[in-house]
């Protein structure tokens, strides 16, 4: 079985299209140092041109007051060319050029457009296309509780109907099963269990699908999952037992019934009309990925953004605590900049982090602009390693060193196992328990804040693989929960994962060390250390049982908090001892 989570990216004739649409003509693909620039730095901007015209000059025109920066209105300062690389994918030269923008007090809003003139022509040439960018000057990390974050995923029409309610008998699986918002607040007490201090409730406005990425209404709860009262009532009662709430928050697109696209549709004159792209009006517009369902909504019309932003401040009032933004590198970057700053004027603690499958570079580009992304590649990894056996565990530690490099402290990276969109991990690990313990061992113990798909903790796999004839059929992956069958044993495993994660701020403040790696023998271990505390987390993948000798890793006494495996101390090692594929949590 395979898996695609990055889509045509996996290919290695599409990557190589990207990178030679990266390095031709004028490109900033938002490249800058620092990536999150603090009040009193200089900022450093990076343009590149390439093949096919030969550029001659590079300018640069910005504001500092939130103003658009027209030529007429805006300072300008010219680039400077500082490297000319030979590229071999393009078979051309690609020549770098830098500007340095003015240290700026905190709180400024700095847009600002890049341009390189054409020595043939001398016509100036937007980067990337004309690309809004933005950057927002302050001193304003993402929230401490994001960090120590342990997010339960709810798609509310698949997880619980109701106390004393069954569910919808369904003839296929995009049918409406029947959960409710009422069935959530029913199962406040069983999240809280397993560990979890916020829940990502996937959309619940009003809509003509069971997944609810298609609504019409950004201020109304679909009639079928509750009332707005239930929606208040599940904050309060989420809060009350110290969860949190993060909405799952589409600002690229909505649906055709909208109010805004059915007057632009009707009304030649509408007001709406700039609200949308139109290849040609009445009927053909841009949608996102040519769903002709959900058109995409033009957020550099001022109107159309204000009404966005307006819907995200309603809802931190409402008492939301955060926003996962899906498909959030459709949108500008300048809105996000703008969106990030209205919901902290509102909630100066929300958690923002945005749904960007994608090369790592386009990752970096959201640091500072959101408090982080979905951690997609770490996903793959953790599925490539655990639950389908195509990287070997040097592979994977190899990919860890380099991922954890990379990233600055500052951007936070939420990682999970599974999700609505992909399939199961159950189901990829050929409904193999102990792969899916191994694997949630793994991702409840590395930095990023863990997040666990309703009913990944239960046992819930798939009936059939997503990728069918060429396409995805995503609602496999979005059976109704089995609580009647659910595995106990395995949400007892669970529960005493989160157990660990929230006694040991180690794990999300500490740093990594590899201890053990033996690749041909399916073992491995890496210590989390700070100055206060120390784990040590063990794993044998093999098919027999192992004894792993560690070295180096500090411990005088030891116990394995999770599966209570025998540890021997030596005076200069420990000796881990784990049942076939099996792992261990050690603390002193």
């Amino acid at each position: 079985m395979s898996d695609n989570i990055f889509g045509s990216m996996l290919e290695p004739e599409n990557r190589l299209a990207a990178h030679r649409e990266n390095l031709t003509g004028v490109k900033h693909l938002h490249r800058r140092s620092p990536l999150d620039p603090e009040p009193g730095q200089p900022i450093l901007l990076i343009l590149t041109t390439g093949r096919p015209v030969p550029y001659d000059a590079a300018r640069c025109f910005y504001t500092t007051d939130g103003s658009n920066p027209a030529p007429a209105s805006a300072s300008v300062l010219d680039l400077n060319p500082v490297s000319s690389e030979w590229d071999a994918i393009t078979w051309g030269y690609v020549r770098t050029w830098t500007v340095r923008l003015p240290p700026q007090p905190a709180r400024t809003l700095i847009r600002y457009r890049l341009e390189a003139r054409r020595a043939d022509t001398g016509q100036w040439v937007a980067a990337d296309d004309g690309s809004a960018c933005a950057l927002w000057v302050d001193d304003d990390p993402a929230p401490d509780w994001a960090r120590q974050a342990v997010v339960y995923q709810v798609f509310p029409d698949r997880f619980y109907p109701g106390d004393g309610r069954a569910w919808n008998k369904a003839e296929n699986l995009n049918d409406f099963y029947g959960g409710t918002l009422r069935g959530v607040i029913d199962k406040l007490d069983y999240i809280q269990s397993l560990g979890f201090n916020a829940i990502w409730l996937n959309p619940f406005f009003a809509t003509t699908s069971h997944h609810g990425y298609n609504a019409s209404d950004y201020y109304t709860v679909e009639p079928r999952l509750g009332t707005n009262a239930e929606l208040k009532e599940l904050i309060e009662s989420a809060h009350a037992r110290g969860i949190r709430l993060i909405l799952d928050f589409v600002a690229n697109h909505w649906s055709k019934d909208h109010f805004t696209f059915r007057d632009a549709q009707k009304n030649p004159n509408s007001p709406y009309r700039d609200w949308y792209f139109w290849k040609h009006w009445p009927d053909d517009y841009e949608c996102y990925f040519k769903v002709r369902e959900l058109p995409k909504i033009n957020l550099q019309n001022p109107a159309a953004r204000a009404y966005m932003l307006d819907a995200a401040r309603h809802w931190l009032r409402e008492g939301f605590d955060g926003y996962r933004l899906d498909f959030a590198y459709g949108p500008p970057h300048d809105f996000w900049v703008d969106f990030r700053r209205a919901c902290r004027e509102v909630k100066p603690d929300c958690w923002i982090f945005g749904e960007i499958i994608h090369t790592v570079p386009m990752l970096l580009s959201y640091t500072g602009i959101l408090d982080g992304t979905l951690d997609f590649h770490l996903a793959r990894a953790l599925r490539e390693t655990f639950a389908l056996g195509q990287m070997s565990l040097a592979e994977f530690e190899a990919f860890l060193a380099g991922h954890e490099a990379c990233f600055p402290p500052g951007h936070i990276r939420p990682s999970f196992l599974d999700n609505h969109d992909e399939e199961r991990f159950l189901h990829l690990a050929g409904d193999d328990k102990d792969k899916l313990r191994l694997a949630a061992l793994a991702l409840y113990t590395l930095p990023g804040p863990p997040i666990v798909y309703a009913g990944t903790e239960t046992g819930l796999s798939q009936e059939r693989p997503m990728h069918q004839d060429g396409r995805n059929i995503f609602e496999e992956c979005r059976l109704p929960m089995n609580w009647e069958t659910a595995d106990s044993g395995l949400q007892e495993y669970f529960r005493r994962l989160g157990e660990l994660r929230r006694a040991h701020p180690v794990l999300w403040t500490g740093s990594r060390r590899v201890v053990h790696l033996d690749a041909a023998g399916g073992t491995y271990a890496f210590v989390r250390e700070n100055a206060d505390d120390r784990a040590l987390v063990a794993i044998n993948m093999s098919g027999a049982p192992r004894t792993l000798t560690v070295r180096g890793a500090g411990f005088r006494s030891a116990t394995d908090r999770l599966n209570a495996n025998r540890i021997t101390v030596r005076e200069d090692a420990l000796e881990i001892h784990l049942p076939p594929k099996s792992g261990a949590f050690v603390c002193p």
